[in-house]
């Protein structure tokens, strides 16, 4: 399937190494102490790598940002017993932001004040807006596993995992097109008119579905103060004979959805894109009115490759749950990140804006073996888009399986 990436000239950059200061550094790379006994302030960090992450733990979208936290501890665990990066050893802190852009600058600063010196963040779109103009200010390399904003990774410190909204929004289109069963489908589309992720994936799916011919039948929006009740929407696209419902939306809306629809006897085929990852697992949602749903993702839980194998299998371990997309992004952000420091020859002694040079030029150089699009590789491009394929996965005796 066609590959998603932006073509635009690629950024040089140079890293400089910085000497370092006399004295063995403690754990927390902030005061050592020589010989003599003098304390000499180093940079913070310089005897280990420090990752920091930020996204919502708590609140509505705490199930994207449990995951990432959760699946980067796994990476960095692996790593460190693995020998570290250049045989420096990582430490990582995650701050919860609510999935509330102010919180994550807040949480911004807590972990740029601990010494933090690239972040993988942040998970949702605002807050990653918000903080990548901090990150930038600083020039602090940033790799967020799921924001799919555009803006999100508008500056050249900045990269992204995931597919952009326009890209989701496209792809979708063209599955649907090239998806003999879905081709000829009388297409419904319900979206959240108030947010950026849904209102951009929709108008680019849009576009794309009038330019392959689609048929829309239908298309109605709600905003976040009247998500609650969606019989309006639902009972419109049923008037137009929709046989497919695209929701460009969230898992929580997702599920009241499905609900409602179930409650009016109506059974179209839903189709998703990754914020509809985490349905499985909403409070007193019946999980069998999801049998069937079709979501764009490029990672499965089930698959057989040894690398996805072992994530899944260590991330059931810890949290008692199978790992969603953002999970997988974020493990796959931190095996970059690692990638990119030993091509660069990176050193924790190196300031933050060095890092982050010799960042920008190694992600552009590396193809990276990963749990998302495994057995392809995953690459970037200096725009700070992920090169990838798309694929789609449904739902069937509640677990996510791969379509054909």
């Amino acid at each position: 399937m066609k590959k998603l990436s932006k073509v635009i000239s690629v950024l040089s950059a140079s890293a400089m190494v910085m000497s370092m200061l006399a004295g063995c550094s403690d754990a927390s790379g902030d005061v050592t102490s020589t010989e003599s006994g003098d304390a000499t302030v180093t940079e913070s960090g310089a005897s280990t790598f420090k990752i920091g992450g930020i996204g919502p733990t708590t609140g509505a979208a705490a199930i994207y940002g449990s995951d990432v936290r959760d699946a980067i501890q796994i990476a960095v665990d692996e790593i460190n017993e693995a020998g570290g990066i250049n045989g420096y050893q990582i430490e990582y802190k995650f701050e919860d932001d609510e999935h509330n852009a102010e919180k994550s600058v807040n949480a911004y600063n807590t972990l740029k004040d601990w010494g933090m010196q690239m972040l993988v963040g942040c998970v949702t779109s605002a807050p990653t807006i918000a903080v990548s103009e901090k990150t930038y200010e600083d020039n602090m390399f940033m790799l967020t596993p799921s924001g799919t904003a555009v803006n999100c990774v508008q500056y050249d410190n900045a990269f992204r995992v995931c597919f952009s909204d326009p890209n989701q929004g496209s792809a979708s289109a063209e599955y649907i097109a090239g998806n003999s069963s879905l081709k000829d489908s009388n297409i419904a589309i319900i979206y959240d008119s108030s947010t950026e992720y849904s209102a951009g994936i929709h108008d680019s799916f849009v576009s794309k579905a009038s330019e392959l011919g689609l048929n829309v039948v239908s298309d109605t929006a709600f905003t976040t103060d009247s998500a609650t009740d969606f019989t309006v929407q639902l009972q419109t696209a049923r008037d137009a004979d929709a046989d497919l419902i695209f929701l460009p939306i969230y898992y929580n809306e997702a599920s009241l959805i499905l609900t409602q629809a179930n409650t009016m006897g109506y059974a179209p085929t839903f189709f998703g894109c990754d914020g509809m990852d985490g349905i499985l697992e909403v409070e007193n949602f019946d999980t069998s009115l999801a049998e069937g749903l079709m979501l764009l993702t490029p990672f499965s839980a089930t698959a057989t490759d040894d690398l996805t194998v072992s994530f899944v299998s260590k991330f059931e371990e810890m949290t008692g749950h199978v790992p969603n997309q953002f999970g997988a992004d974020a493990y796959d952000a931190v095996y970059a990140i690692k990638a990119v420091c030993e091509a660069q020859n990176i050193t924790p002694d190196m300031s933050v804006s060095d890092i982050c040079e010799a960042m920008k030029t190694g992600m552009v150089e590396v193809e990276l073996d990963n749990v998302l699009t495994s057995p392809t590789t995953l690459s970037w491009d200096a725009s700070g888009e992920p090169n990838k394929d798309p694929r789609a996965v449904v739902i069937t005796n509640g677990v996510y399986e791969l379509c054909e």
